[in-house]
């Protein structure tokens, strides 16, 4: 646990994005417009779109957003890999590029690390307001957070959320294998074998569905499934 008092200078928001040309603009503008009480650093990895978000990119990458691109789509976590090997901050902030998560609650994620009181904090879905999710994502999500509190003893409220900020320090060590949405337990599986506990505070949903642009599919819960079960027993 960090000590109360230390002083963390630089935040850096990993954007991952695929065919998000309709929210990716707006998406940043909310960013951009976040009240923090640190530097930030913008880093957009285009995932080998192919609707025209790369254009919408072009028109408002500047100074503060650095847009890095994959020639062909490789998955949410090969993305995640690409950004963090870009990321120079002392804290890391995922940002989905879908409009489903506000950047309006970067205050309330940031607060139990700027106060000493935790190094990794996830933005609960099921603690906040929302607009509900499809029933079968929120099955899906529940039962994969139940694993996940039994295979590592947690007590999480969910664990497929985007919103995970880290501290550098709880990164150490830690080298993103998945390629997909399976990405979510990993991170998730490798924090708490590292004995960190995860922080929760409540955020705000405007979930989606398949037919409004969403991604993940119900074959992605199976391999979050093998994920949590794979890094339980894997040596790390």
């Amino acid at each position: 646990m960090n000590s109360e008092g230390r002083r963390y200078r630089r935040l850096s928001v990993l954007v991952p994005v695929y065919n998000e040309r309709t929210t990716v603009g707006e998406v940043l503008r909310r960013v951009r417009q976040a009240q923090i009480p640190l530097e930030m650093e913008v880093i957009v990895v285009d995932d080998g779109s192919t609707d025209g978000t790369d254009a919408v990119l072009k028109a408002i990458s500047d100074s503060t957003i650095r847009v890095i691109k994959h020639t062909t789509n490789m998955g949410k976590g090969a993305a995640l890999r690409t950004a963090m090997a870009s990321a120079s901050g002392d804290l890391v902030l995922i940002q989905d590029a879908d409009l489903e998560y506000d950047p309006g609650d970067w205050p309330a994620l940031l607060a139990p690390v700027l106060s000493g009181k935790a190094e990794v904090v996830y933005g609960s879905r099921f603690t906040g307001p929302r607009r509900n999710m499809f029933p079968s994502h929120w099955i899906g999500n529940r039962f994969l957070t139940l694993v996940t509190n039994v295979l590592y003893r947690s007590t999480l409220s969910d664990m497929e959320t985007c919103y995970k900020l880290f501290t550098r320090d709880a990164l150490h060590g830690i080298e993103i294998q998945s390629r997909g949405f399976d990405v979510e337990p990993e991170l998730t599986a490798k924090i708490l074998r590292k004995g960190i506990r995860i922080y929760e505070v409540p955020v705000s949903y405007a979930g989606r569905e398949v037919s409004e642009g969403k991604k993940i599919r119900w074959q992605d819960g199976f391999k979050a499934l093998a994920a949590l079960l794979k890094y339980r027993i894997t040596r790390l």
